[in-house]
């Protein structure tokens, strides 16, 4: 029987497969008959069903608590409006096993961003109760092999885990069924995202367990737009009522907006980068001794930006010139530059620039997503990601380490790879809006705020790492204060880490920490019976 036929027969038991392995699953890491490749581009696109899950039992302690629970991979199909299958969506279920399952127990559901990326980040970085192993979070090994540990910063003790893979990341992909245009887009997403969670509550039973989503990066617009898309409305792109609501949203790496954070006379991007800036040059040791911590130094720069650095941006070419010698000689002083680079660019050095200037003379560059790795300066290659000094070192690690992770403990063994990131087919094609490929200044803190309105129990927390020269604590900072948020329910923390706030055990600790406290904090007693 051929992997097409078998995904077929599976269909059909899928749902009866599903109910049987939550009863039922196997222990010590026994697993279900590994499920079926992906379809083939051949299959009818109406014969098309969706593979049996794959369940795996295991145990852990999280939160000082010995948890046994059941892994679950499953594939789930995703309707267009004729009803035919236009994608398969591929997620990851931690689901605590006792003697008696608890069907009001928060679930998070959680996603990374790009878009086009698949949720491994957050999946084996922080969220997961398996972890890449890493001795030293800021020089992680970059060949193989790597190291799996069990993660005691897993949140499984307070909520059961979903990892969501988004269509054209993991293994979810497109069927013949389907076309980009109806999934790479910020309300096609969100709206695809929404159907899988309704699936998904439904096949597991859990429409009354309070619901948080976790977003990292681009996952902050999806989270966002799909707690619109899950409440649902009378308007276009709604058109019905979904009814529903969220207790929490966990935004990490916040990238509130898209595009025009460089347009010619906008400052904006000078004066949310510099605290950032600071931070980095704290780290790396260019701003003298270490006798102040580094909340210190950003709160610094920030006073200096919002007042004195903008008056001057503000004057433009009319500023005089003894004002901007003045202006220059603070920013090389909070940033470890000397004032010479600030006037070469007319005071407005951007982050590119920074992180080649600030050890130059070292030879080594900064890296974007992560300031406090470095690799040599640049000879050859520029590509944003690879050659970064932050992604081009720890990536490595968790790609080698997760694929492992689904055939030795998961017992997996789709036939399909794993994609971790897809620029070409989906990123490169997204929607945001205005046509594919088009990126127009937008703050989604504003719809957040709207949200946060329609249901006056939701919650946000949203952390930010102080070396995250991408997505900065200035630019959050900036769009939450431009929008109506509720602010006795939106908390905004910053760790000393970089994109990835959880890189580093001592911010993963106090991060697990802190949203252990927000998921607790965000759920109400339930009613007496």
């Amino acid at each position: 029987m051929g992997p097409v036929a078998r995904r077929q027969l599976a269909g059909a038991l899928a749902t009866i497969s599903a109910l049987i392995a939550t009863a039922a699953a196997p222990v010590a890491g026994a697993a279900e008959p590994p499920a079926a490749a992906p379809p083939a581009a051949s299959t009818p696109a109406a014969a098309v069903a969706a593979a049996a899950p794959v369940v795996t039992r295991h145990s852990g302690v999280f939160g000082g608590r010995r948890i046994t629970y059941d892994a679950i991979v499953e594939e789930t199909l995703l309707r267009n409006a004729k009803g035919v299958p236009a994608a398969s969506l591929s997620s990851f279920t931690y689901l605590e096993r006792g003697a008696k399952p608890n069907p009001s127990k928060p679930v998070l559901f959680a996603f990374n961003g790009g878009p086009g990326s698949a949720s491994i980040w957050l999946h084996l970085g922080f969220l997961g109760p398996r972890r890449v192993d890493f001795p030293d979070a800021v020089n992680p090994p970059t060949a193989a092999p790597f190291a799996l540990a069990d993660n005691v910063h897993s949140l499984l003790d307070v909520a059961d885990l979903v990892f969501i893979d988004p269509v054209g990341t993991g293994f979810s992909r497109l069927l013949p069924g389907g076309q980009p245009q109806e999934f790479f887009g910020v309300t096609q997403d969100a709206n695809a995202v929404a159907d899988f969670i309704r699936q998904w509550l439904t096949l597991h039973g859990r429409w009354n367990s309070p619901k948080f989503l976790a977003g990292e990066s681009y996952g902050t617009i999806r989270a966002i737009a799909l707690a619109g898309a899950l409440s649902g409305g009378v308007f276009p792109p709604n058109g019905s009522l979904g009814a529903i609501n969220l207790n929490g949203i966990v935004i990490l790496g916040p990238a509130f907006g898209a595009g025009g954070a460089r347009l010619e006379g906008n400052d904006r991007g000078s004066i949310s980068d510099l605290p950032t800036m600071a931070a980095t040059a704290w780290y790396h040791g260019r701003l003298g001794a270490k006798d102040q911590p580094v909340e210190a130094v950003i709160d610094a720069a920030r006073a200096f930006a919002n007042d004195e650095y903008l008056k001057a941006l503000n004057a433009g070419y009319l500023l005089d010139p003894a004002e901007r010698q003045r202006v220059a000689e603070k920013l090389g002083s909070l940033t470890g530059l000397p004032a010479s680079a600030w006037l070469d660019a007319n005071l407005r050095l951007g982050m590119s620039t920074f992180q080649t200037l600030l050890l130059r003379e070292q030879g080594k560059q900064v890296g974007a997503y992560d300031s406090r790795y470095l690799l040599p300066a640049k000879a050859t290659g520029n590509d944003p990601v690879i050659d970064d000094p932050a992604m081009g070192q720890y990536t490595p690690g968790f790609v080698a380490a997760f694929n492992h992770y689904l055939s030795s403990e998961l017992k997996v063994a789709y036939s399909d790879r794993y994609v971790p990131i897809a620029w070409t087919d989906v990123n490169f094609k997204w929607d945001y809006g205005s046509g594919p490929g088009v990126s127009l200044p937008r703050n989604d803190a504003t719809t957040l705020a709207t949200a946060m309105r329609r249901n006056p129990e939701l919650r946000v927390f949203v952390g930010v790492g102080y070396y995250d020269l991408v997505t900065t604590l200035g630019a959050a900072e900036h769009a939450l204060a431009h929008s109506a948020i509720a602010r006795e329910r939106l908390s905004l923390k910053g760790y000393a880490s970089g994109h990835m706030p959880y890189l580093g055990e001592d911010t993963a600790t106090a991060l697990a920490a802190d949203l252990r406290a927000f998921v607790q904090s965000a759920v109400r007693p339930a009613a007496a019976k």
